[in-house]
């Protein structure tokens, strides 16, 4: 059997202005009858309510008053003004790109000259020359244009602290119960800054997707716990017009969702993380690539990460330190477009317009986001272990080679896994999620509110014995917790029947539910599999001692299962003989399955 949970450090709760810590970050159910619930949005003055506070919360952050200066950052310097032409000539001046732009005039020149577009005699070399130095100086145009448009502009101070209030004002009304993070974690996460600081590394942030608002909530918590921004990669399709500028000066830096056969641009991206990787500036990026239309994590996107990668490789950075971060939310804001997606109809192109009006999420209570952050760990040690496993492994392989492309391939692809491995790790399973799955495990039938409190009880001991976390909320017993999750959830997701001895839940959107679910299917995965395995056997009928399966024919069963979904689940790191053996000891001291 698993060891049992370690009772984990505190929350603190993100609301405006306020943190508040909440103990026991996952906790099993409490046993006292109820707790009252507060009005967590009272923390936000609103104009209506209070202009007189409301003023002077603005006031405050524009004026730049204790923590909202962002005066002692954790990290490089950043928001003064001229950071961004700082920026701008540090990329130039990369000796990659440098180089880039002498040998596509080289190439170009040599093109004319097969052309005949250089004439001849004794005239032509300096015609060479001074061909070269042309296409030269309007490359150099080009690239310090695109320059431009590509990086963050960390410039005022002011700007950033009115950013935060306004990001805030608006998340709030979204999500009134905050922000959460790990106290643990942040405590972790703030050591490991320093000391990159002082070593002039840059910390890699890499969340999971799933919605917008992912941006703002990794941004929000750095600005409010002293942590320098990262510079955020972002598609160009968010570049509208007035919020790309907004996004552009919080953090963002504009990429292409292709860069095709463009080397000029490819070689500017890698100069760019080259310069904030070498000077120590934080980055996030999403190994996802696009946000989650199913609640799953995606199988890595290796560009950006690839850039990153190679960075260290090529020791034109020393180290970088890799920090994975998982967000999760009572609801998904876009959940309605994502369904429509998934039916076939066609991604509509981002405008403000349709952001404005992204719902009158603004006014809606969507319950709490959570973010996790797994404990950070260096790239360049990361390299070193798995060069050193092959080489052990496979001495006679080409993939010893650390320089062959086939190495380069295989460490990229064990690089991203890992990450979304450990996401899963420090994932935290909202009532939401256990409600949806409860629900969808019905098949059609409704269940009773005291039934429905039974199975959310059992599902989040079963998430907490495979080592997963439940989401607490501070001390609040599993009803309290029930109703508002349904709450957040709606009427147009979950229906009600009240005419019955007790109130009974039915799924109403089983589709959109599905999403929710699927924020706890990883950590059944490997049941999943090997129970199905199992299933072929016990399906062909007969007696117990027709039913049983030898280990061997098991072992391909899955092996087979595990690669049919390889891209639709994360598996554990450890291998799949490991995972295994682990899972069926499990089914065994869970009574499920008999080993002999």
């Amino acid at each position: 059997p698993e060891a049992p949970p370690q009772p984990s450090a505190p929350d603190l709760e993100i609301l405006g202005d306020q943190v508040t810590i909440h103990p026991g970050g996952y906790v099993e159910p409490p046993t006292q009858d109820d707790a009252p619930e507060r009005n967590l949005v009272e923390h936000m003055a609103r104009f209506r309510e209070s202009p007189l506070d409301f003023l002077r919360e603005v006031s405050l952050h524009v004026s730049g008053t204790g923590w909202r200066a962002y005066d002692e950052v954790i990290g490089q310097p950043i928001y003064y003004p001229g950071f961004s032409e700082n920026m701008k000539a540090a990329v130039m001046r990369t000796p990659m790109l440098q180089k880039r732009i002498e040998d596509l005039a080289d190439r170009r020149v040599a093109t004319e000259e097969k052309q005949g577009l250089l004439g001849g005699g004794s005239e032509k070399e300096e015609k060479k020359i001074l061909r070269k130095a042309e296409i030269v100086t309007s490359l150099h145009e080009v690239a310090t244009k695109l320059t431009d448009d590509m990086i963050c502009k960390f410039e005022s101070k002011r700007f950033i602290r009115g950013a935060y209030y306004l990001s805030t004002q608006l998340l709030t009304r979204a999500y009134h119960q905050g922000i959460h993070v790990s106290s643990e974690e942040v405590l972790r996460l703030r050591s490991v800054a320093e000391t990159a600081a002082k070593k002039k590394h840059s910390i890699i942030f890499l969340p999971c997707h799933r919605s917008h608002v992912d941006y703002v909530s990794l941004q929000l918590i750095c600005y409010r716990l002293g942590i320098a921004l990262p510079t955020v990669v972002a598609g160009d399709n968010l570049k509208m017009p007035v919020l790309g500028a907004f996004l552009q000066n919080a953090g963002a830096m504009w990429i292409r969702r292709s860069f095709g056969n463009d080397a000029l641009y490819t070689t500017l991206v890698q100069s760019y993380i080259d310069t904030l990787l070498q000077n120590g500036f934080n980055i996030e990026c999403f190994i996802e690539g696009g946000r989650s239309r199913t609640g799953k994590l995606l199988s890595p996107k290796f560009g950006i990460l690839s850039f990153l990668l190679d960075s260290v490789l090529s020791g034109r950075v020393d180290d970088a330190v890799i920090c994975p971060v998982s967000t999760q939310y009572d609801k998904v804001v876009e959940t309605e477009s994502y369904i429509s997606e998934l039916l076939g109809q066609p991604k509509p192109q981002e405008n403000l317009k349709d952001f404005l009006s992204a719902s009158s999420v603004l006014s809606l209570k969507l319950g709490r986001v959570d973010v996790r952050f797994h404990e950070p760990w260096s790239l360049r040690t990361f390299i070193a272990e798995q060069r050193s496993r092959v080489s052990d492994n496979r001495p006679s392989s080409g993939l010893s080679d650390p320089g062959s492309a086939e190495s380069r391939v295989r460490l990229l692809r064990t690089l991203g896994y890992k990450v979304l491995s450990n996401i899963n790790t420090v994932s935290v399973v909202m009532p939401t999620a256990l409600i949806g799955t409860v629900l969808l495990t019905l098949r059609g039938r409704g269940v009773g509110k005291s039934e429905l409190i039974r199975r959310v009880d059992w599902l989040s001991a079963r998430v907490r014995a495979k080592g997963g976390r439940v989401a607490h909320f501070a001390g609040a017993t599993t009803s309290v917790i029930i109703e508002r999750g349904l709450e957040v959830l709606g009427p147009e997701l979950v229906g009600t029947i009240d005419n019955l001895p007790e109130t009974t839940y039915y799924a109403v959107d089983r589709f959109q539910l599905s999403f929710y679910r699927n924020m706890t299917i990883h950590l059944f995965i490997a049941e999943a599999l090997v129970c199905a395995a199992m299933y072929t056997k016990v399906k062909q009928g007969g007696g117990p001692a027709n039913q049983r399966i030898l280990f061997d024919e098991l072992y391909e069963q899955v092996r087979f299962l595990s690669f049919i979904f390889r891209g639709e689940f994360i598996y554990p790191t450890a291998g799949l003989l490991p995972n295994l053996h682990r899972t069926l000891l499990g089914l065994e001291a869970d009574d499920v399955i008999i080993l002999t």
